[in-house]
């Protein structure tokens, strides 16, 4: 089976996710990140996926750090280096036949160079919609479990249910 690692350009991701852009344009820059942070958490307890969210230091100048939270890995890139060029290099050096990267970017010069490395690539925007049908089928799965259990903790079998259902019926008929 093939390790999936999504390495997500982060600063490109929110300009193109409205509700994002709009914190940012907003001045609201670390609402945005924060907000994509948790989206992608919790995208990842669903998705078993390595993802790596990639920002630039241009925004946060000074900042060159990485580290994990949520289980995702957070790099903050060098303050002379573009997020472009640390995710191309990086899904260079991550993909192999065992591995399959998958860059998340709207940059049409950085596909190109992420098409070359072997690795695939998904806009921001199809990328917002596989996290809204994540959600879907989380909610769907909620509902699901938690129909079973309420059926599970029943002290009723079906063909009690039914007779009950036919005498409330009944009475309600008669009032």
């Amino acid at each position: 089976m093939m390790h999936e690692v999504l390495i997500i350009d982060g600063y490109n991701v929110i300009g193109n996710w409205p509700e994002l852009d709009k914190l940012k344009q907003d001045d609201k820059l670390a609402d945005a990140r924060d907000d994509l942070l948790a989206q992608l958490a919790e995208f990842r307890k669903y998705e078993d996926a390595e993802i790596i969210l990639v920002f630039d230091a241009m925004y946060v100048p000074g900042i060159t750090q990485r580290y994990d939270q949520y289980n995702l890995q957070v790099v903050w890139t060098q303050e002379d280096q573009t997020a472009d060029s640390y995710i191309e290099k990086l899904a260079g050096d991550l993909q192999n036949r065992l591995t399959q990267v998958t860059v998340v970017t709207s940059d049409q010069a950085e596909q190109w160079t992420i098409f070359s490395r072997g690795a695939v690539r998904i806009s921001s925007r199809e990328f917002k919609m596989v996290i809204q049908r994540a959600k879907a089928e989380i909610a769907r799965d909620v509902r699901h479990y938690r129909d079973t259990d309420l059926l599970r903790r029943s002290p009723w079998d079906s063909n009690q249910l039914l007779s009950l259902a036919k005498l409330r019926d009944d009475l309600t008929k008669n009032d």
